[in-house]
Formats: C-alpha cells, structure tokens, sequence
C-alpha cells in the first residue's frame, strides 16, 4: 500500500483532521479484521509528508509511480491510499504513467477517517486489498463505495455520501456486494509480452483547465492563455459549444492555436460526449482550432496534455495523439 494521506489515515486534531506519520498502520494494526487469515499480507509504504489531497502536485504523481515501479517485482498487486478530493486527478494520471502494466492498481480512500467508529474506510482498504492481491485486472483502477472503475474514467460526484465516485462514460469494471464480481469483458488485455514497466513523467508540462461561463470575456481567456501555457482544457457547454458570437474571443482561440497551444474541448456535463459538428457554436470553435475531448473526463484530458507534453512531442504530434485513445480513457467514434 503507497500510503499519501487524505481523510482514510486522518487523525483528530485541535484543527480538524489531520494526516499522523505511523498512525494509519497503528490503526490497522489494532482491528482484528486487518489480521483475518482471508486478507493477502499487506505492508504499508508511507510517502513523506503525508498531505491533505488538496495539495497534491505532478511531483506526487512521480512518486507514487516511482514506489510502485520500484517494487513493481515484490507484489502481487497495489493499493495507493489517497484522499478523496483530487483522487480521480491521480487516478487518471497514473494509466499514462504505468507503461506495461500487468497488475493491479487500485486506488482508494475514505470519506470518514478509520479511526472514527462509523466509517466507509474498513470496507474500502479491505476490498481493495482483495481486489489487489485475487483479481488479476492489468489497469490502474479506483475502487470507493462498492465501486470498481477504470481509473482514467473517474469523477468525484459527492462530497458527502459514500458512493462519492462514478464512471459516466465508461460500466463499471465490477461491483462488490455480498460476492466480489469483476466485468472480465470490460477489462484491458494486458499484451502477452509486454515490456519491463516504465514510467514517464507528467511534471515537465505546463497545462491548465478553463469553465466556460456566460459573460466570459476574451481577456479572461487572453490572460489564461499566456506563456508558459502549453495545453488547455477548455471545459464548454453541452457537446463542446463555446461563446461563437465573440470574435474577439475566437481569435484569441485560434491566435493562441497557431502559436502551439494544445487546446482540448471537454464538456461541463457529467455524461455524454464532445461533438464539435453538431451546433455553430461547436464548429466555431474547431475551426479556430479547438480539438474534441470526445468522452474524456477533464481529470484524464489533463493528465493525457500533462504526458504528451511532458515526452516532448510536438503540438503537432500532441494533437494527434490526444485523438487516440491511449489507455481507455477515449471511446473512439466509428
């Protein structure tokens, strides 16, 4: 387990709660059901400083992808332990990162801490645990509430209630309820001869998300678009519709296109998809060089700008790729 913090391990402080070096483990030390003869051996590998997830970075990411390579030999399987709040942030980046992967990841966290006598973070580790060590899914994974989901797919849905994630646009990779049941279907083939895992870095990018909103000017979009930008989540209304009436607004779209800025249209809903042919003011924006999200969460379209940016490739190579599906994030249209 890649321990980073986040409301599973908290401790209760004079501030609120708070992540506790060696605190987490002493907790799961102490329940008899971590110690049940059903559960895989576990060990606990604590990232320093623990932190609230809201104060997670690419340079977190790194790491998380460095312990688990690391170890990549000495496990069945891993569970990164990771606060709710920029989880299916994490969750999305990891598949980009974990080239040739053929084990489980599976993340998770809690939205009540362990140490609490009512909580949902007994049942989220000790399945994720089963999940890790008996289900052999070759993917990066988020499993909260019940709930296994592709990574790359995630979003957060609820801040309050337990089933606090979901995966619109992609079923569920499989569902526990009195049996463990994985989807097999749904599940990436992992290559028979994959090579040795590596991983790529996604702090070496510098991209950014924008929401569309009425009244929107072009200089607030001028402004965001300012060196040393190089990629852009636009985030637009319905199927990718933006302000096309604006044309001080489109040319600073397709100025900042022109200069290489990588910008990629996802919706603001929570299901559908990015169709740039359907209404003018989607057309508008492609024409100025805006490219379709597809179905791409804004969490997977960000950590697929911050991976090919970071390889180097050019905006040229990066567009093309960011029309691929690269490791189920995309459904592709036929």
């Amino acid at each position: 387990m890649v321990y980073n913090g986040g409301t599973i391990g908290m401790k209760r402080s004079q501030d609120g709660y708070a992540p506790e070096t060696g605190y987490l483990q002493a907790q799961m030390e102490a329940i008899p059901a971590f110690r049940h003869s059903s559960l895989p051996q576990w060990e606990i590998l604590e990232q320093q400083p623990l932190i609230d997830s809201s104060n997670m970075h690419p340079d977190r990411w790194w790491g998380i992808a460095q312990d688990i390579a690391r170890h990549y030999d000495d496990y069945d399987g891993f569970v990164v332990l990771h606060g709710t709040d920029t989880l299916a942030y994490t969750a999305s980046a990891l598949p980009f990162m974990l080239q040739g992967l053929r084990k489980p990841v599976i993340l998770t966290g809690s939205q009540i801490p362990l140490c609490e006598i009512r909580n949902d973070a007994q049942e989220n580790l000790i399945t994720s645990l089963l999940l890790a060590a008996h289900y052999p899914v070759p993917e990066v994974c988020l499993y909260f509430g019940g709930r296994l989901m592709r990574g790359c797919r995630s979003v957060k849905i609820d801040a309050m209630g337990f089933q606090a994630f979901a995966s619109p646009n992609y079923p569920l990779l499989g569902q526990a309820g009195i049996e463990i049941e994985i989807f097999w279907e749904r599940v990436k083939t992992a290559p028979l001869q994959p090579p040795a895992l590596t991983i790529q870095a996604l702090n070496k990018a510098t991209v950014g998300a924008l929401r569309l909103f009425p009244g929107i000017s072009a200089t607030v979009l001028e402004n965001m678009l300012k060196p040393p930008l190089q990629g852009l989540v636009l985030e637009a209304y319905g199927v990718g519709n933006g302000p096309a009436n604006d044309p001080v607004f489109l040319r600073v779209l397709r100025q900042a296109c022109e200069r290489g800025i990588v910008i990629v249209d996802c919706t603001q809903c929570i299901m559908g998809h990015v169709d740039l042919r359907g209404y003018a003011t989607g057309r508008a924006l492609s024409e100025a060089g805006v490219l379709s999200g597809g179905d791409m969460t804004t969490e997977a379209a960000l950590a697929k700008l911050y991976y090919l940016l970071s390889a180097g490739l050019s905006p040229a190579e990066v567009r093309t790729q960011m029309l691929e599906n690269l490791c189920g994030e995309l459904t592709l249209s036929d």
